[in-house]
């Protein structure tokens, strides 16, 4: 990345002090996208977007606003300044506001972690590789139909400043595959899926196999049948177990504290999954989906363990709402140019267990093994869940027919607790989880 950016931005923040901010920052993201896709052989997507955005953010006292552009135009920032401070003036006092007083200081410029793959797939190798998903999926006997098979690459630079002294910029690219599927006829098709997405093109799964998992995993889940109701041991899939760290972690930013709107508002400290469970984000992972050389506040990032033993460590803070509970950020903002910094994690998961995924259902004489989930009604005052299910019986340690249209609900916090994960772990999602027990879910079945 040229040093254009930086400079703009930097101005920009220079240009927002002498015209009366006590302090300001700027984020600029530029992004290429590129994207490919056919159903039934035949091109329904073949496109390039480039997009510029730039967000500004000026403090004045305990008052502070962000304005935004898609034309980051030199000429245009003296207005683009007076407006936000405009803005500023007349909005109320927040008192947390302001810059991360330990963010770094200096100029940054790094692709240490590996996240900016120079290759640049054109369209027509895009397309090749969204037909040869489909060609494998619809080889499959049993399989009926394409609900559409595509590939895409993208590319985005990100560059923040601050008037505190940080300037940082890097960039990162994104490549993918993603194969759907359907199976059957009628009233008794059933759809299935697989996608895998990298940092690196290297890294990035055969699309044909990709479509061949697609098409098997539809054929699998013809004539299910639904569960009677009852409490059954639930194992959950790798690609949906990563859905509890969802819940776990919006239930822990400091947002969510500080509003006293989360069910695990008052377990710092406490035991809330069992003593083999432990929980990390790690934005430093090489080649991480999720990773970044610094917050989205300029601050130096780092491994963070949120469960150790099961017991909850710390909360997921920004500035912002570390002031708000006295406590200090561990660097976990993230935002856009048109938002403030928000607490979010980066490459989050569950620290596999030591069962495999047989040994962790070998003791199961009827249960569930659950490969999708779809709507979701979760209650975070209370942690009480409830989410529609679908996957196959498991008997007598083995999977065996499939299911669907039944509901799993419990209470998260009974659910945390009664957690077993397996051996299995594999970085694929940015969120990402090893193969899962609970023995605690009602399922609402026939």
């Amino acid at each position: 990345m040229t040093q254009q950016p930086l400079d703009l931005i930097a101005d920009l923040v220079q240009l927002a002090r002498a015209s009366g901010a006590d302090a300001a920052d700027a984020v600029f993201v530029s992004s290429t996208a590129v994207g490919a896709g056919v159903r039934n052989a035949v091109t329904e997507e073949l496109e390039r977007s480039e997009t510029t955005d730039l967000g500004l953010r000026v403090f004045v006292g305990n008052k502070n606003a962000i304005v935004s552009t898609t034309t980051p135009d030199r000429a245009k920032f003296g207005a683009l300044v007076e407006q936000a401070l405009a803005m500023a003036r007349v909005l109320p006092d927040d008192q947390y506001a302001g810059l991360a007083p330990n963010a770094m200081q200096g100029t940054f410029q790094t692709n240490a972690l590996e996240l900016a793959d120079p290759a640049e797939p054109d369209t027509a190798a895009l397309l090749a590789r969204a037909q040869a998903g489909e060609e494998a999926a619809l080889a499959i006997k049993g399989v009926t139909n394409s609900a559409g098979s595509s590939a895409s690459w993208g590319r985005t630079d990100i560059t923040l400043a601050t008037s505190a002294g940080f300037a940082g910029t890097y960039s990162r690219t994104s490549h993918s595959n993603s194969v759907c599927v359907l199976a059957g006829a009628g009233d008794g098709m059933q759809r299935d899926y697989d996608y895998h997405g990298t940092v690196w093109l290297h890294d990035l799964k055969d699309a044909a196999e990709l479509g061949r998992n697609a098409g098997q995993k539809a054929v699998a889940r013809l004539n299910p049948s639904r569960p009677k109701t009852g409490r059954y041991p639930v194992v959950f899939d790798p690609r949906v177990a990563g859905s509890f760290l969802g819940h776990f972690v919006g239930a822990i930013t400091g947002t969510a504290i500080a509003r006293g709107t989360s069910f695990l508002k008052d377990k710092m400290g406490q035991a809330i999954f069992a003593s083999s469970v432990g929980i990390t984000d790690d934005p430093t992972r090489i080649k991480g989906l999720r990773s970044r050389p610094f917050d989205g506040e300029g601050m130096a990032v780092a491994p963070l363990s949120l469960v150790q033993g099961g017991v909850l460590q710390t909360w997921v803070l920004d500035s912002r709402s570390a002031r708000q509970l006295g406590l200090q950020s561990n660097a976990r903002a993230a935002r856009g140019t048109a938002s403030p910094p928000g607490p979010s994690a980066s490459n989050l998961f569950f620290e596999p267990g030591h069962l495999s995924p047989s040994a962790l259902m070998a003791d199961i004489r009827e249960g569930l093994y659950i490969t999708e989930m779809m709507g979701s009604s979760i209650n975070g005052l209370t942690g009480d869940y409830s989410r529609g299910a679908s996957g196959f019986m498991i008997r007598d340690g083995q999977i065996a027919e499939p299911v669907a249209g039944f509901t799993l609900a419990g209470n998260l916090l009974e659910i945390f607790a009664s957690i077993t994960l397996a051996d299995d772990l594999v970085f694929r999602f940015g969120t990402d989880a090893p193969t899962l027990r609970t023995d605690v879910l009602n399922t609402a079945g026939a």
